[in-house]
C-alpha cells in the first residue's frame, strides 16, 4: 500500500488526505506544531490515517506533498526526502509571499527554488491549478464540494479535465500522472522546472482554473502564454 507523506494540514493539505484516502492511498500528515495537534482531523479521516511530526512523515512516506508556500528560510526534513518524490503544490503569489527578485527576472521559477532547498530530492509541481475549496459563486449542491472532487471524472470520460505536472525527472512526472489518474484528471507533462511559469497566476490556462480544462485546451493554453519578466 502507497503511503503520501502530507507536509501541511491547512486547506490543500487536509483536502488531498481525504481525496487520496477516498482513492485508496494511506495518508501520514504532519503541520509546524506537533501530531496531537491533527488529532480532530486524522479521526474525521478514518483509520487510513495518521499524524506524525514532519520529519517522520517524510521518512515513512512513499512519495510527499508539500502544502505550504515557499519561504527560503523554512527548514525542511532535507534527508528524509532524499531520493523522494516530492509534490509541490504552491504558487507564486507576491500579494501573499513577498517578492522574490529572481522569480521576477524570471531567473527562475518558484518550483525550482523549492527544488534547490531539496537538492536530493525530485520535485514536481503539480495540483497548483485545481481549487482545494468550494466554487465561488455557488450554482448548485455540486459547487459545495472541492474543485478536486468536484471536477474528478472516470478515465476515458469526454468531460475529463486536465491537471499540469512539471519537474527535472521524468520518473516524477510518472508518478504524477499515475496519482491524477487515481484522482479522476489526466495529465499534461509541461517540463522541466523551468518551464513551470506556463501555468502559473495570470497565464491563459490559468483562467480556467476554476471550472478545469481538457487535455487538449491545457496543451493550447500552456503553449500560448508569455513570460513577464519584471
Amino acid at each position: 500500500m502507497t503511503t503520501i507523506g502530507i507536509l501541511g494540514s491547512g486547506q490543500a493539505g487536509r483536502t488531498l488526505a481525504r481525496v487520496s484516502i477516498a482513492a485508496g492511498y494511506d495518508v501520514v500528515i504532519a503541520n509546524s506544531r506537533a501530531p496531537e495537534t491533527l488529532k480532530d482531523l486524522v479521526d474525521q479521516l478514518g483509520p487510513r490515517a495518521r499524524a506524525a511530526y514532519a520529519v517522520e512523515a517524510a521518512a515513512d512516506a512513499d512519495f510527499v506533498v508539500t502544502a505550504f508556500p515557499y519561504r527560503p528560510a523554512d527548514r525542511l526534513p532535507v534527508e528524509e526526502l532524499a531520493g523522494k518524490v516530492v509534490l509541490d503544490t504552491n504558487n507564486y503569489m507576491a500579494w501573499r509571499d513577498g517578492n522574490y527578485p529572481e522569480i521576477d527576472s524570471g531567473l527562475r521559477t518558484i518550483h525550482e527554488l523549492r527544488q534547490e532547498q531539496l537538492p536530493a530530492a525530485k520535485v514536481a509541481k503539480a495540483f497548483t491549478h485545481v481549487q482545494f475549496h468550494e466554487r465561488s459563486p455557488v450554482r448548485g449542491p455540486a459547487d459545495l464540494l472541492p474543485g478536486v472532487v468536484r471536477l474528478a471524472r472516470p478515465a476515458g470520460a469526454p468531460d475529463r479535465k486536465a491537471l499540469v505536472v512539471s519537474s527535472d525527472h521524468p520518473e516524477a512526472v510518472e508518478l504524477v500522472t499515475r496519482f491524477y489518474d487515481d484522482l479522476g484528471f489526466d495529465a499534461v507533462d509541461n517540463s522541466p522546472l523551468s518551464e513551470s511559469w506556463r501555468s502559473g497566476p495570470g497565464t491563459p490556462m490559468w483562467r480556467h482554473h476554476v471550472d478545469g480544462q481538457s487535455r487538449e485546451e491545457l496543451i493550447s493554453n500552456l503553449r500560448r502564454a508569455q513570460r513577464d519578466r519584471r
